[in-house]
């Protein structure tokens, strides 16, 4: 096995023809052969194949596979991460910005229902960017489910109650996330 962090680099003892083709076989991804390799070197078979043995491309390009596995993985890792903090960061920027409008906004122009959409996207914007159940979101809000918004049945002065209880629910809530971030 080649454990060499630079097995996929020039090997002492190697010429750079034979360099040259195993860094045309290690190039050609997963579906590499010595085949391959030898045509589109416009050399022998029987040449490609001797240098193959001699230089130990086999265990050479799975060290190389490995690494570039490692290195994707490793990307992948790190973009994941970047996402998830830019979409905790647009939630918290949202949720702040519906306070702010909240604050502002005469609550008979804007239905419970609606405050309880806006607060239920944000939080479960913000729970999926920290990794955090989303089933506790709805639990967050004091909803079930969409038919605890409807308000149809309310008169404009029950509306107007609930649009003011609902709106220091908020705040109050909004006032515990801000505590709990670091």
């Amino acid at each position: 096995m080649v454990d060499s962090a630079d097995a996929w680099e020039r090997q002492p003892g190697e010429s750079a023809a034979a360099w040259e083709a195993f860094a045309c076989y290690r190039d050609l991804g997963l579906s590499r052969s010595i085949g391959k390799a030898a045509e589109r070197l416009v050399k022998s078979r029987t040449l490609i194949e001797r240098w193959s043995t001699a230089h130990r491309w086999v265990l050479r390009v799975e060290a190389w596979d490995r690494e570039q596995d490692r290195v994707w993985r490793a990307e992948r890792y790190q973009a994941a991460r970047d996402v998830a903090r830019r979409h905790a960061r647009l939630a918290s920027a949202a949720q702040s910005k519906i306070v702010a409008q909240l604050q502002q906004l005469d609550p008979s122009r804007l239905s419970p229902s609606d405050v309880i959409r806006w607060l239920e996207v944000t939080i479960r914007i913000e729970r999926q960017a920290y990794g955090m159940d989303l089933t506790e979101a709805a639990a967050t809000v004091g909803s079930t489910g969409p038919e605890t918004a409807d308000v149809s049945g309310l008169t404009d002065e029950e509306r107007r109650a609930r649009m003011e209880q609902l709106r220091r629910e908020l705040e109050a809530r909004i006032g515990t996330l801000g505590q709990d971030r670091p």
